[in-house]
């Protein structure tokens, strides 16, 4: 008989959107930064800072992740034009096979979120239904951390994803200060700006 293993945690970047407002003749998480693509910076920080093991949700570009692929478990949405809402619904799914009390999501988009935010996002207090991570006082709004008890409440459909379900319940929400910034990639200029910071 096989053994079933349960995890407390899964942590989930999710790289699944067209990035439209990204115009290049490449897809932005296939852009390089300091030498590795975009979403390889994300998808490492997530390893370095995670507990339990990592999910990466792809969907408009297959992902350059080399030998990170070793590393963690890639899946597909095939619904990933419908919004963001619907790359969740996929990570959900993975983390409710494996047994996970919570799922902590990231963006591939997102270079600044540094193994520290993950982990302390990570290792809050447990009973707490909702973790985020904030920055300089603001919140972020990732990495967030989701007790299976909220994944019910979450948008079916949409592009808004955790956000809102923070909106619409505020009371089970806690902020984590975090190190790094939440600034992701959307255009050519904010890589500028990454490269020149």
């Amino acid at each position: 008989m096989p053994l079933v293993t349960v995890v407390s945690v899964v942590s989930v970047v999710l790289a699944a959107g067209g990035g439209t407002r990204f115009l290049a003749d490449h897809h932005k998480l296939t852009t390089l930064l300091d030498g590795r693509p975009l979403v390889a910076h994300a998808v490492e920080h997530a390893l370095a800072g995670s507990p339990g093991p990592v999910v990466v949700v792809r969907g408009a570009v297959d992902l350059p992740l080399g030998d990170l692929l070793d590393r963690v478990t890639v899946v597909d949405n095939p619904a990933w034009a419908e919004g963001q809402s619907t790359s969740l619904a996929v990570a959900i799914a993975v983390a409710d096979g494996l047994g996970a009390e919570h799922v902590i999501v990231g963006l591939g988009d997102q270079p600044g979120v540094p193994p520290a935010a993950w982990r302390l996002v990570a290792t809050a207090p447990p009973t707490w239904p909702i973790v985020v991570a904030s920055y300089d006082g603001r919140r972020g709004p990732h990495p967030v951390r989701l007790h299976r008890s909220v994944w019910p409440m979450l948008p079916a459909a949409g592009d808004d994803g955790g956000r809102h379900l923070m909106r619409e319940h505020p009371a089970l929400v806690h902020e984590v200060p975090c190190p790094g910034t939440a600034a992701d990639i959307d255009t050519l200029e904010d890589v500028q700006r990454w490269k020149s910071s």
